[in-house]
């Protein structure tokens, strides 16, 4: 028996209606508008910032006197005589110099001594265990600010204070975070490997540079990116430690346009886009690895 229109032949010879196609409501249609404009919003506020020291690292001080507003544009494009100045006088080669050293030094000790502090953590067992690591955890819920006149004193008595050392030891004896993103990776690894290799006339050393570290790869990406950008970044321990002109670094030389009566805002727009740029090309072609390893540990 044919079926009549809109219908489909049953089993038993009658005609059945077709279900209609459900379609998405208008809850799922604004949720998604929703989300768009909540992206279209975090961009503006994460760009416009960008935009507008672009912007005026174009003008002049004579366009930045006549007023306009931030976002109003400059007279000529191709105007880098900011650039210049705010290479040149600021000294960004030095600074640029002074914060290499600075980022090496400091993540280099940073890979290896919280790998190191991990795998004891997590492959040995001693007395007061549990006190270290609640201690470990209870140092990242102090705040720096609170203890900075002690650090000073102690840096001070150390014979440290104007010298790049200053820094590198602050940075090398604060990132307690370092030590829970490789203890996170560490525990992941079988320990029947380092009984493997124990059992082969192995040291706990040996297990440890052979055979842990080189496994710990992920780990050491992401401690790497996320601590080279936050030394490169850093504003208050360089400047505090360190206020010898000659020992500036990247984020120090910009304050050098700022005077008691007024800053050269195009010049600091200027070296704040000199700034920005190393920065953001790194994480732009590493962000994979940030995220990989933030989440492998945590999923870890």
């Amino acid at each position: 028996m044919p079926a009549g229109p809109g219908g489909v032949r049953g089993a038993g010879g009658k005609g059945r209606r077709a279900r209609p196609v459900a379609r998405a409501g208008w809850p799922a249609r604004l949720a998604t508008v929703l989300k768009y404009l909540s992206l279209v919003a975090a961009s503006v506020v994460v760009l416009l910032p960008l935009g507008v020291v672009l912007l005026t690292s174009l003008k002049t001080s004579d366009e930045l006197a006549r007023g306009g507003g931030p976002l109003s544009m400059p007279d000529d494009w191709l105007n880098f005589a900011n650039y210049v100045t705010a290479f040149e006088k600021g000294q960004m080669a030095e600074a640029a110099f002074n914060t290499f050293v600075i980022l090496i030094v400091s993540i280099t000790g940073t890979v290896f001594i919280g790998s190191a502090a991990a795998y004891a953590i997590d492959r040995f067992s001693f007395r007061f265990k549990k006190l270290v690591v609640a201690m470990f955890l209870f140092a990242t819920l102090v705040p720096s600010i609170t203890t900075q006149v002690t650090t000073f004193q102690v840096v001070n008595q150390l014979g440290l204070f104007n010298t790049r050392l200053a820094p590198i030891m602050l940075y090398l004896g604060t990132d307690i975070v370092a030590i829970y993103i490789f203890l996170q990776f560490i525990r992941s690894i079988p320990v029947s490997v380092d009984e493997a290799a124990r059992m082969d006339g192995a040291s706990a050393l040996t297990v440890y540079w052979k055979i842990i570290l080189p496994l710990l790869k992920p780990a050491i990406a992401t401690v790497v990116i996320v601590k080279g950008i936050a030394v490169y970044n850093d504003f208050y321990i360089p400047f505090l430690y360190m206020p010898d002109q000659n020992l500036g670094t990247v984020s120090t030389s910009l304050f050098r346009f700022k005077g008691p009566f007024g800053a050269h805002w195009e010049n600091i727009s200027a070296g704040t886009i000199l700034v920005i740029v190393p920065t953001l090309a790194i994480f732009l072609m590493l962000q994979r690895f940030i995220y990989n390893g933030l989440t492998q540990g945590a999923a870890k």
